[in-house]
């Protein structure tokens, strides 16, 4: 194994960022050698176990999951492979999910921003972590990695400041929905959802709040028009997106215990055919 005297010079990033075309310092002393292929070997219960870095001659590197590996430092702009962080941070986590959908252009570009330093306080950062929650969830199918990222945002408290909360509020319905069936974690995101309902001190602000709040409910705005005219004419991907935009609004009244109109299981339903929709509508853009 190389000494720290050794790796002077080097930067440290999680085994799950690398990548073809990164110089590897490998084990066995002070010799570095360029990758050429990368693959993640799952355990027997599917979750990521091992790294295995293919270099010169076909030598294989295996690395465990959650290991820092050492790397020549790039000239390159930094993105997804050079994530400098240590294992269970933001950007280390973004970048061992990134790894498991190479073929995902949503993922990657994402992941690519987010490579770059996660800033909690930063809205655009919040943004991007909810887009990536969502197209986990939605477009990879992929449950345990939209929640890791859902929870980067479920642990955020309400500061005061709206324009960060609703992506924050977009995470905690995320959360809540993957873990419906486990009723005492869902509700705890169910309860959190609500915070800022309760952040009005003024007695009468708060009830014409708490009035204009039940309307929203009642009457959500789920885009039934833009949806139907983009059936219509046939533009599948500018349905799939206002579908996505539906599901989370679904995904939010349903964390909120739904509504005088649409209960709880009501909702479920309509999330899961939302779902089969813009797996549909993914399939034939694919396809086209």
């Amino acid at each position: 194994m190389m000494d720290k005297g050794s790796r002077t010079g080097l930067r440290a990033v999680p085994a799950e960022a690398l990548t073809a075309g990164d110089v590897l310092a490998l084990p066995d002393g002070d010799t570095l050698a360029e990758v050429s292929a990368v693959a993640v070997e799952n355990d027997d219960f599917g979750v990521p176990a091992l790294v295995v870095a293919t270099v010169a001659e076909g030598r294989r590197i295996s690395i465990a999951t959650g290991s820092m590996v050492y790397l020549e430092p790039a000239d390159a702009e930094i993105g997804v492979s050079a994530v400098a962080a240590d294992h269970g941070s933001p950007e280390a986590l973004v970048a061992q999910i990134a790894l498991g959908h190479p073929d995902s252009a949503t993922v990657q570009e994402v992941a690519g921003r987010l490579a770059r330093g996660i800033n909690l306080k930063s809205g655009s950062n919040l943004q991007d972590l909810h887009q990536l929650a969502l197209a986990l969830l939605i477009d990879e199918g992929d449950t345990a990695s939209a929640l890791t990222v859902a929870d980067l945002l479920a642990d955020l408290p309400f500061d005061g400041n709206f324009g960060r909360w609703k992506w924050i509020e977009g995470g905690l319905a995320i959360a809540a929905y993957l873990t419906r069936h486990d009723d005492a974690r869902s509700a705890r995101y169910s309860a959190a959802i609500r915070a800022a309902d309760d952040a009005e001190t003024d007695p009468l602000r708060a009830k014409t709040a708490a009035v204009y709040r039940q309307r929203q409910l009642n009457e959500p705005n789920v885009y039934d028009p833009e949806i139907l005219r983009a059936s219509a004419a046939g533009k599948t991907d500018v349905e799939r997106d206002w579908r996505v935009l539906r599901i989370g609004v679904l995904l939010y009244l349903r964390a909120h215990g739904g509504s005088e109109t649409l209960s709880r299981d009501a909702l479920e339903r309509r999330i899961a055919a939302e779902l089969a929709a813009v797996g549909a509508l993914n399939d034939q853009l694919a396809a086209d």
